[in-house]
């Protein structure tokens, strides 16, 4: 059977050549005489991965000398909780914008923490939009603000970063990450799961300023401490050595695609085609979201007939075109188009999308 085009919001696909060369390394890691998975995670081999992939990361993302990279597990929903218990220190709220399923999260753990000071809400309109930055209410006494650059659910995302003076950003970056370039000293901390631009479920990244780190109270557990987890390279435990090792193939096939610019303008070429397709067929298809607020890397969308949702997916899958139903809280399809997507996908799902609605319009 050939490979199909999927389309899932995550675990999502992984470029074919990561998966050729993970496959012709499988038994036997580049003379090791053993799969990456078998291998020790302090031993010599693995300690080369491991540097190569941080190092690699930090060319393509132009990290700053004054950040860590913390190659972590736990997902980025650790990091809901992860994040108050690092970054308060003596201070007692943090500001958080609210726009979506996975912020709606992280502010549910975070008040287990600290006073929650929602900045910005966009749950009247049912998260289809993203309001401009006057319109956000930020306290400059708050230890930090959070904030979901790319909402994977409602397919919104912001096309500029939050100014927040003095207080750090954080952002959970899972949905967006590596998809364009970025400026990564306007943040305190980026996190991600690995599951959608970076590499296999299990993984999770951390990017945080070095000023940041430490400022954990005594009784945080070790494994959620930053400081240790930075002090000891990411190997305070057995981290996900096959996903660290999957990561660094995927970090250095961007940099053979020619980079975040590169990819950046795939992507959005992408994006713009697969909108244009739905805003184009005269309502037989919908996308929900204000243009200013469309997601590059999950496009929703909705049949004027949602009878016909069924034979849509089912007729897809024939199709080779797969994962496309949205997601239970909204229904409807959605497209989920990471790096690894090819252009080719987008236009096969057009194409079928045309016919589709040629014998069912």
């Amino acid at each position: 059977m050939s490979r199909v085009f999927n389309f899932s919001a995550g675990p999502a696909a992984l470029p074919e050549e990561v998966l050729q060369q993970a496959r012709e390394e499988m038994l036997d890691w580049q003379g090791a005489g053993m799969s990456v998975m078998e291998m020790s995670h302090r031993g010599k081999e693995f300690m080369a991965i491991a540097a190569q992939a941080e190092a690699d990361l930090r060319e393509v993302m132009a990290i700053p000398k004054n950040y860590k990279v913390l190659f972590l597990q736990g997902g980025a929903s650790s990091q809901f909780s992860m994040v108050p218990m690092n970054l308060l220190a003596n201070k007692t709220s943090a500001d958080y914008a609210f726009t979506g399923h996975w912020s709606k999260k992280a502010i549910s753990e975070a008040k287990k923490f600290c006073d929650v000071s929602v900045v910005v809400t966009t749950e009247a309109d049912k998260f289809t939009s993203l309001p401009a930055q006057n319109t956000w209410k930020l306290n400059d006494k708050a230890a930090y603000v959070h904030y979901t650059p790319n909402e994977t659910i409602a397919g919104v995302e912001f096309h500029w970063i939050p100014e927040t003076g003095d207080v750090p950003l954080v952002a959970d970056m899972s949905s967006t990450i590596l998809s364009r370039p970025l400026d990564v000293s306007r943040f305190g901390v980026i996190y991600a799961g690995a599951q959608k631009n970076i590499g296999p479920a299990g993984l999770t990244l951390v990017i945080i300023r070095e000023d940041l780190v430490g400022q954990a109270s005594a009784k945080t557990p070790s494994m959620f401490d930053y400081k240790i987890h930075a002090e000891n390279e990411s190997m305070y435990n057995t981290p996900p050595t096959y996903g660290w090792y999957i990561a660094g193939l995927v970090f250095q096939w961007i940099k053979r695609k020619g980079g975040l610019k590169a990819m950046a303008e795939i992507n959005q070429r992408k994006a713009d085609k697969l909108y244009q397709a739905i805003d184009g067929s005269g309502g037989f298809y919908r996308n929900p979201v204000e243009p200013s607020a469309r997601s590059w890397m999950n496009v929703p969308f909705i049949l004027a007939d949602a009878n016909l949702d069924s034979e849509f997916l089912s007729q897809a899958k024939s199709a080779g075109l797969v994962q496309l139903k949205g997601h239970r809280s909204v229904g409807g399809m959605r497209a989920s188009i990471y790096n690894a997507m090819p252009e080719s996908g987008i236009d096969v799902l057009i194409d079928f999308m045309k016919e589709f609605q040629a014998k069912k319009g």
